[in-house]
């Protein structure tokens, strides 16, 4: 296994870690996370969903998220987008990246967007007319939700989502993520999908998104990554999670996936110590709050680098 090629690991709490918090933190301090995120090396960050306020208050500062983000040199910038009036904001507000939420779940796509999968890559088409006549260069990415099985509907069949990862392709996808929305995945079958995955896409078969409900979320990363898979989202202390997966502990931490991947030699261009920073200072603003990960408490083993 080649160990040279560089992984890009998307820091997604801003968005899908603070989504899942009641509390509204300042944009004061999210500004310092993106701008402290963006020193520790991360160059892929999502910063925020563009959803109605009432909806999700806390993350109703978003266009200001991404104006700040903008003036980052060489930071690429990412927006959830529900629908095609997030779409429209999105365009407006200069983001570089569109995620596009599908469920391959029928049960989870009429909970979290009350439309069947069909009816959203109909919306993702409509999404491609508006970004191409729009002249914008904003990328559509689809994060492809319960990929590997869903809390309300069990298990998720591959030939369904193989379907609509050739779907949304036709309906104008730039590229397509597979995740493990509530953390049901293992690392055999993680392969497998991806590797069947990769067969449909290719290369715009380009992200792996995985919770830690069951302590699987790393050995599903490695499982990816064997796969093929060279660009993965995790979050600063591993918050987040989604309302449909009761008991879900959030995202495969930032930097445990770090960690992983320097222990193996993998270049990511990020800084341990950084990111440890980091998640001290968001440790401070969700005082009281559920954090998790583990590196965090021992650091680095004497026979590594102090940065990956």
């Amino acid at each position: 296994m080649n160990t040279s090629t560089p992984v890009i690991i998307r820091e997604v709490g801003l968005r899908d870690g603070l989504q899942s918090i009641v509390r509204t933190i300042p944009t004061e301090q999210k500004l310092e996370w993106l701008h402290d995120a963006y020193a520790a090396g991360l160059r892929e960050i999502e910063v925020g969903s563009f959803v109605p306020a009432r909806l999700l208050p806390q993350l109703a500062d978003t266009a200001d998220l991404v104006a700040s983000a903008k003036r980052l040199p060489g930071l690429v910038t990412s927006v959830l987008v529900p629908n095609l009036k997030g779409a429209q904001a999105a365009l407006e507000s200069g983001a570089d990246v569109m995620l596009l939420p599908l469920s391959a779940s029928h049960a989870h796509s009429l909970a979290n967007l009350r439309k069947t999968p069909d009816e959203v890559v109909a919306e993702i088409a409509r999404i491609r007319s508006l970004r191409d006549s729009s002249g914008s260069a904003c990328l559509l990415e689809v994060g492809l939700s319960t990929a590997f099985g869903c809390t309300i509907q069990g298990a998720v069949a591959e030939s369904e989502v193989l379907r609509l990862l050739h779907a949304v392709l036709d309906a104008g996808a730039d590229r397509v993520g597979l995740a493990d929305t509530v953390g049901y995945a293992q690392p055999m079958q993680v392969k497998r999908l991806f590797e069947k995955g990769f067969a449909v896409a290719g290369d715009r078969l380009a992200c792996g998104h995985f919770h830690d409900t069951r302590g699987l979320g790393l050995a599903n990363v490695f499982a990816a990554w064997e796969a093929g898979v060279r660009r993965f989202d995790a979050c600063t202390a591993g918050i987040g999670g989604c309302p449909h997966a009761p008991g879900a502990s959030g995202n495969v931490s930032t930097e445990d996936t770090a960690f992983l991947f320097a222990s193996m030699g993998v270049p990511t261009g990020l800084d341990f110590d950084a990111l440890i920073a980091l998640r001290a200072r968001v440790a401070q603003w969700l005082e009281g709050e559920t954090l998790h990960g583990a590196v965090w408490r021992a650091g680095l083993p004497k026979t590594m680098l102090p940065a990956a």
